[in-house]
């Protein structure tokens, strides 16, 4: 791997914007040399393997997440809560996005047999699951939330929203999924954004539950008004506000 951050920092923005264009079954090393205008040759100096470069990518958006949750460590447990539940919100118009989140669910079709691909998963997924903990058990400590079993929460919360986003790129952004017929959906109205509602249930029927007595959470519009990132936007300009969330578990 480069030891050159300049040239890490190209070849990962090419994966990502060849991951946004191409997917993941048809990407090629071709591909993502073009995207960030090196040759296949340079990429094959620095990364073996089309599976190397992709391993690499991964560890770089985990590690992304990492940072962003180190950056807010200062914020109220409740503020940190409902960022990180935030997060997973996107809108009908963030293509890049979407299509960024289509090209990780292949990705991650390859974890049962990848154990390299599986492992970066894995460290994705107690990452997530560690970092609602850690909230919760902060939120504790302060007096925010009720004494509850953090592990067991944090793992409700992630499989909810990872499963609404997954719903959302799969299916569409309406509640319905689309209609069977030429006929529109009222349910499809795209004003009905479906992470959007998933997330305002979250909030609503897990964490408000768990809130001690006189807590209160902020509210979430004014939180994704004030959210520097979400996930599946490109992670790979360092320090920047491009920074996504880890790929799932």
């Amino acid at each position: 791997m480069t030891d050159q951050p300049g040239a890490a920092d190209e070849i990962m923005n090419g994966v990502y914007r060849a991951l946004c264009t191409h997917g993941y079954a048809g990407l090629t090393m071709q591909d993502i040399a073009d995207e960030c205008s090196k040759s296949k040759s340079l990429l094959h100096y620095h990364y073996d393997t089309k599976e190397d470069l992709l391993v690499a990518f991964l560890g770089r958006v985990i590690s992304g997440f990492e940072r962003r949750v180190t950056e807010a460590a200062g914020d109220s447990p409740a503020e940190r809560l409902v960022a990180f539940v935030g997060w997973f919100v996107f809108e009908p118009a963030d293509t890049d996005r979407e299509s960024f989140h289509i090209a990780l669910l292949e990705l991650r079709s390859q974890g049962p047999f990848n154990g390299r691909i599986r492992e970066q998963l894995r460290r994705s997924d107690r990452l997530l699951r560690g970092t609602v903990a850690e909230i919760l058990a902060d939120g504790i400590d302060a007096g925010v939330f009720r004494d509850v079993d953090v592990d067991e929460t944090a793992a409700l919360l992630v499989a909810t929203l990872d499963g609404a986003r997954t719903r959302q790129i799969t299916l569409g952004t309406g509640l319905s999924g689309g209609s069977t017929d030429d006929e529109p959906d009222p349910a499809d109205d795209l004003d009905v954004v479906y992470t959007r509602t998933v997330a305002e249930a979250t909030l609503r029927r897990i964490v408000d539950p768990l809130l001690a007595a006189d807590a209160t959470l902020p509210s979430l519009a004014e939180t994704l008004e004030d959210l520097p990132a979400r996930t599946g936007q490109n992670p790979t300009a360092t320090g920047s506000d491009e920074d996504p969330q880890p790929p799932g578990e």
